[in-house]
């Protein structure tokens, strides 16, 4: 049997309060999603307007490549942050995901336009020209591709690597619908970094993802590149993000920690997830600073090499990246 529960409503002058009992099992239409009326954001929320030289000189050349980030397409609060500190997280494939998850902003298709073949070498120009230390690579889901897009991301993986071998590179990648053979392929380009959402707790996937997107496809996917890796005897960290505040309980948490580390996943991101839109999931909770570092050392204590735990932190977070280039830093040594 479903367990219904309400969503938090605010009286509207014009409205009312408006009930509405959903069933955390099933997806929420946009239309019902609409009804939610956005909450008050706590004071520990408030976001700066990014500023700054470095920020400026980035986004000008960005621009005047015609390349996206994730910073600007998915609203990042962090992105002022991440360029001042010499990290960008660009987005391959185009800005156009074939993938509908009720939490993200970025636009939708099923036929998105045809990759770029000039894109892995721009990226990887611009990434020298911008004096990057740490770079992320992400893309959209193409599942309208053979491969996922994979051979995309090896492409701009290895032309980063033969312009600047320095530069450590996170891909961010989709699932490739659990594709090994697409897993491979990335791992085999030479990247630093493995990381793959699962986004959510198990019990709220169908909610929150696509339907296409599974709690044990995304698992699966994370153990192949750790096992690949290891067979080509290259040296891999693999990183997963967790939004809060969708309706997971501090059980279904604890199990998602359990989860990720039977998988052997090194590094663990959470944040707080805010609403793009009236028409995406709305916030159910607000968690503290507090409650953030309470989470941080239970997971810590799930045995993860580090762990990013605040309101603000994103799957590309600054602090984690750090942690992670210098402890590639001393292995190159």
């Amino acid at each position: 049997m479903a367990i219904f529960r309400e969503l938090p409503v605010l009286d509207s002058p014009t409205l009312g309060p408006i009930p509405l009992k959903t069933d955390p099992a099933k997806p929420l239409s946009p239309s019902k999603a609409a009804q939610v009326l956005a909450s008050k954001k706590p004071e520990w929320l408030k976001i700066r307007p990014p500023a700054g030289a470095n920020y400026g000189e980035i986004k000008h050349l960005l621009n005047k490549g015609g390349l996206h980030t994730v910073c600007q397409e998915a609203h990042c609060p962090n992105v002022a942050e991440c360029w001042a500190a010499g990290t960008a997280t660009f987005m391959l494939g185009g800005d156009t995901c074939t993938r509908a998850c009720r939490f993200c902003a970025i636009k939708t298709s099923r036929t998105p336009p045809a990759l770029d073949p000039k894109e892995p070498l721009q990226i990887a120009e611009s990434i020298v020209a911008l004096k990057l230390k740490y770079v992320v690579l992400t893309s959209v889901d193409r599942d309208d591709l053979a491969d996922g897009g994979a051979g995309h991301f090896a492409a701009t993986v290895t032309a980063i690597k033969r312009l600047a071998p320095h530069i450590i590179i996170e891909a961010l990648v989709p699932d490739f619908r659990g594709d090994i053979a697409a897993i491979e392929t990335v791992v085999a380009s030479g990247l630093d970094v493995y990381a793959h959402n699962v986004e959510t707790v198990q019990r709220l996937q169908y909610r929150v993802r696509d339907p296409r997107a599974t709690y044990s496809q995304s698992l699966a996917t994370l153990r192949a590149a750790k096992n690949y890796a290891e067979s080509i005897g290259h040296s891999l960290f693999t990183k997963s993000s967790v939004m809060l505040g969708l309706g997971e309980t501090a059980e279904d948490l604890s199990q998602c920690f359990d989860d990720l580390r039977s998988y052997d996943v090194d590094v663990l991101t959470l944040g707080q997830y805010l609403r793009p839109s009236m028409q995406h999931l709305p916030v159910e909770k607000y968690y503290s600073p507090a409650e953030f570092d309470e989470l941080r050392v239970a997971a810590e204590r799930k045995g993860f090499a580090y762990v990013a735990s605040g309101p603000m932190v994103r799957s590309s977070y600054r602090a984690g990246e750090f942690f992670i280039e210098g402890v590639i830093k001393k292995r190159r040594k």
